[in-house]
């Protein structure tokens, strides 16, 4: 007998167990559940201020809570009210609120307000080997919590987010081995609030799109009104969708700030990252962040687009328009717009089509200051391969531009247009297009010791 039976729960899928449930946490702390389909109507509150230590264990994936009501499955309460450091304890929090676990078994949503998961306020909460599935959010982080762990878990087919860090104060979070697909708005999102020192590493997040009213992606962090997206690690992640998919499969969005970053500290790693509208989206990202070693493809609009960024590094990655059709021609492009300070540099990209005979190319640096351009090996760009426009102080040095594909032309490697000045253009192997190799005006750029291949 499942323990949650003594206290009359039947899990048969049709009797509502909300009480029985209920009175088994409230009693003994763990929620222990057996095998079978256990229907609810509201959440179960696990009171940690009220109760000491809580959980929630699940017989091997073979338990389901079938949440037919409005709000959280499981709402866990905790009242930590300081930081991870030592010091900011208060004794109540070691002595009856650290460490809930909840770990195998189902949370299946049968409400338009259904959710999975609430954490509040809990301090190093693990959850692990869970399914959710059919919910608006599947994890939801509010107010405050320290050093959760989420890891070996599904999350699929939540109507918003699968995780969802929400205008939350929240530091030390690892989200590990899971497999995040198919929900509308984003897998992991963030919306405002205080976030540092998250690490998203060895996961499978696919799929997430369909949102209308908003932006949609496999990772969407965004603080337009208050907060920070600040030391994140996302690497060694597959992160994908389908080439048809608005959004991007990673959204950091911040606001102007005069004297911070509210994007800071990221390193984006390691990953595969494709097949969307765009693959990675930066706005005022203007602190030490990387984008490297990364496989990235098919971004149809672009695949990296950064506005108004700053300190930014983009090295050794390769970027593909379509490695599924390697003689196509037709998606992507690195774009940087009002950025400065910035390093593109070590990569490798293949047929990327951003632009028009008039402007654009496969790197396109619109409105920039003092960014480079080195040691890159643009393969058979569509139009051009670097195009500057209204820039200075940019250096484009050596690199690589040439076409691999039969029927291509492009009109130019190099082409500086605009309000351009004080440029260098020097060291590079450039294949000559339709018109020439390195296009500028005088006092656009210095243009040195290139080599010129014919066309």
């Amino acid at each position: 007998m499942a323990m949650v039976e003594e206290f009359g729960a039947r899990g048969d899928g049709v009797t509502d167990d909300t009480q029985a449930l209920q009175r088994a946490v409230d009693e003994r702390g763990v929620l222990e559940l057996g095998k079978g389909s256990y229907l609810i109507s509201a959440p179960l509150v696990l009171d940690t201020t009220q109760r000491g230590y809580v959980g929630v264990r699940g017989a091997q994936g073979t338990s389901r809570l079938v949440m037919a009501g409005a709000g959280p499955a499981l709402r866990v309460i905790g009242d930590h009210r300081g930081t991870a450091h030592p010091a900011s304890f208060e004794e109540h929090t070691w002595e009856r609120e650290r460490f809930p676990v909840l770990q195998g078994f189902e949370v299946y949503g049968r409400h338009a307000q259904a959710d999975g998961i609430e954490l509040f306020r809990t301090v190093k909460c693990t959850i692990q080997n869970v399914l959710i599935r059919e919910c608006r959010y599947g994890i939801h982080l509010v107010e405050r919590n320290r050093n959760p762990i989420i890891a070996n878990s599904h999350i699929y087919r939540c109507t918003d987010s699968g995780i969802f860090m929400d205008a939350v104060n929240l530091h030390q979070a690892i989200i590990i081995g899971n497999q995040i697909s198919y929900c509308f708005r984003a897998g992991i999102r963030q919306f405002n609030g205080d976030v540092h020192n998250i690490q998203i590493t060895g996961n499978d997040i696919e799929y997430n799109s369909g949102y209308e009213e908003g932006s949609s992606g496999e990772i969407v962090l965004e603080v337009p009104d208050d907060g920070l997206i600040s030391e994140y690690t996302i690497a060694s992640n597959t992160l994908q969708a389908t080439p048809g998919a608005g959004g991007a499969n990673i959204i950091m969005t911040g606001r102007p700030m005069p004297d911070d970053s509210p994007v800071r500290v990221v390193s984006i790693t390691g990953n595969v990252i494709g097949s969307r509208n765009k693959n990675i989206v930066m706005r005022y990202a203007q602190r030490s962040v990387t984008i490297s070693g990364n496989t990235i493809y098919t971004g149809v609009a672009a695949n990296i687009e950064l506005a108004n960024c700053g300190e930014v590094a983009i090295t050794g990655n390769t970027i593909d328009d379509s490695p599924w059709e390697p003689n196509a021609s037709g998606a992507g492009g690195v774009l940087l717009e009002g950025c400065q300070n910035c390093a593109i540099t070590g990569n490798i990209a293949t047929g990327l089509a951003y632009g028009d005979d008039a402007r654009g190319g496969a790197v396109t640096l619109t409105r920039c200051s003092a960014v480079a351009v080195s040691d890159c090996q643009l393969l058979s760009p569509a139009h051009r391969g670097v195009y500057l426009e209204s820039a200075n102080l940019c250096r484009i040095a050596n690199n690589t531009i040439i076409n691999r594909r039969p029927g291509l032309v492009m009109k130019t490697g190099v082409e500086i247009s605009g309000d351009s000045r004080d440029n260098l253009v020097q060291h590079n192997q450039i294949q000559a297009g339709s018109a020439g190799a390195v296009v500028c005006e005088e006092g656009q750029a210095v243009v040195l010791d290139n080599m010129i291949l014919a066309g």
